[in-house]
């Protein structure tokens, strides 16, 4: 009896030490989502790429992680799980090491891309996995709530992070991070994962994989243009395109003995309620931090270390709700609880929509805000695993990932894009401007900062005050927008949810 117990306390160190070690790249493909935009005049001085440059250096990354996540979970569940995480990893820290020494603008753009590839490895692995470490239910609701947590934190970690990192060394320091982060996963996995359930039933189509790439990439770029350009033939174009390849996909995938995507996960009302939830949360989440990084730093003249700390009281909240919520999920309905978290997020945005953008608003905001995502993020993701059947885990995870990426980039090209329509729109500018400098102050609220450094100080203050005000604006529209929709998302969570109360999964 006491060998019994002493092999059970032994397996159950081993299950958690091993969860510890799949946090890694969860928290690190995450930071790598938001932690660029701290370094880009750093690079810009560096590098002097252009401005179509400097767009490809943040998009080459998610647009590669994204139109790739549905083929490497499908590929994860036919070769393991563990495998592709360790392939991933190590390409991850490689890849990573070279891009900190890009010579050129070019090499940084490839470099990204590449780091894109084995990202896609290395996230649907992380959560499959979850599914073969924690058989019990109670066990696995506890580690998908952590898996979850350090999801949302590690989007709002990008900025500390960064803030901390230039504030002590060059812009190289930001991919250097993989080293340490990755490392202890090259080591500890192998003796701590167990490899995962394979999926023999046949090889993966490569057409479907061109389908599903061509589909979400030109979607993601086509919404990223017009929010960065402009609303012309590119968006229209491009976004047609994605949509045929789409419906193309989808097609060929009901037709298919083995797809690539099992279609029929979606007739669960529960997970595909779920996936949108999920990925409106996380557009939420970060379009806040995209333009309130920016609002703190140049509006409110805080230094980037100052401003991300201004955020760590919300990703504790974040932590803190993303645990606490395992024993709710457990005793309400999921259609009760995810409309009471998303109305958190609805009210951070009303919020900011009803008393403006000081300081003090923001952070309560973040909290707020932090604490829908965060719990949403554990509750949704229970959900979506839990609904797949083992051997299609990964796949299951991987359009939980895509749902991710897809929000990230909602989040910063549909929030971001009204704050800078508006902006644009509203912006009265000073007579003694320069056309020069009438351009450029016109574009951003980074531009108009520019070219207050160039100017005596009553002229800059006076530029910036008005900057100022015209960004304020569009965050009130933006937040205004945003909690809108967050009253779609209630009602869309309240419909969906409710329908199947059975979860597959619960039997093992």
């Amino acid at each position: 009896m006491a060998l019994a117990n002493e092999l059970s306390r032994s397996n159950t160190s081993r299950r958690w030490f091993g969860l510890c070690v799949l946090m890694l790249p969860v928290l690190l493909v995450t930071v790598d989502n938001t932690v660029l935009g701290f370094a880009l005049p750093k690079i810009a001085e560096a590098l002097r790429p252009t401005a179509g440059q400097q767009l490809w250096m943040i998009d080459a990354y998610s647009l590669v992680l994204a139109g790739l996540l549905v083929s490497m979970g499908s590929l994860g569940d036919r070769v393991g799980h563990r495998k592709l995480l360790l392939i991933g990893s190590l390409g991850f820290v490689l890849v990573s090491v070279l891009t900190a020494y890009s010579e050129t603008s070019m090499q940084l753009i490839v470099g990204r891309a590449c780091m894109g590839i084995f990202g896609a490895m290395l996230m649907p692995s992380t959560l499959a996995l979850i599914r073969s470490v924690f058989e019990d239910r109670e066990e696995r609701r506890v580690a998908v709530a952590i898996w979850a947590t350090t999801l949302t934190v590690g989007s709002a970690l990008g900025p500390l992070v960064g803030g901390v990192l230039l504030q002590f060394f060059d812009w190289g320091a930001i991919f250097l991070l993989a080293v340490p982060v990755l490392i202890p996963l090259l080591v500890l996995g192998p003796l701590l994962l167990p490899e995962s359930e394979r999926d023999g039933s046949g090889p993966l189509d490569p057409i479907s994989i061109l389908q599903s790439m061509v589909a979400l990439g030109c979607i993601v770029y086509s919404i990223k243009h017009g929010a960065s350009e402009r609303i012309d033939g590119v968006v229209f174009g491009t976004f047609l395109a994605g949509a045929l390849a789409g419906w193309i996909f989808v097609r060929r995938q009901l037709r298919l003995p083995v797809p690539l995507m099992d279609m029929t996960l979606f007739s669960n009302g529960t997970f595909s309620g779920s996936v949108l939830i999920n990925l409106m949360s996380l557009a939420f989440l970060v379009g806040f931090v995209f333009f309130t990084t920016q609002f703190l730093q140049i509006v409110l003249q805080m230094a980037p270390l100052s401003a991300s700390l201004a955020l760590v009281p919300g990703q504790i909240m974040a932590i803190m709700v993303g645990m606490a919520v395992v024993p709710v999920a457990q005793r309400m309905s999921v259609h009760v609880l995810i409309p009471i978290l998303v109305a958190f997020t609805g009210a951070a945005f009303l919020l900011v929509a009803s008393m403006g953008s000081s300081l003090a608003v923001l952070i309560v905001a973040f909290a707020l805000l932090n604490i829908g995502v965060g719990a949403i993020a554990t509750v949704s993701n229970d959900v979506i695993l839990s609904a797949a059947p083992p051997a299609k885990a990964g796949a299951a995870s991987a359009i939980s990932e895509t749902a991710y990426e897809v929000g990230v980039v909602l989040g910063t090209t549909l929030l971001g894009g009204l704050v800078t329509a508006h902006y644009r729109a509203e912006l009265q500018l000073p007579a003694f401007l320069s056309d020069v400098q009438s351009m450029l102050a016109s574009e951003t609220l980074a531009g108009a900062h520019y070219v207050a450094t160039e100017l005596a100080g009553d002229q800059a203050q006076q530029l910036m005050q008005r900057a100022g005000s015209a960004f304020e604006g569009g965050i009130a529209l933006a937040s205004w927008f945003a909690f809108g929709l967050a009253l779609i998302a209630i009602l869309i969570a309240w419909r969906t949810l409710r329908l199947p109360k059975i979860q597959p999964a619960e039997c093992h």
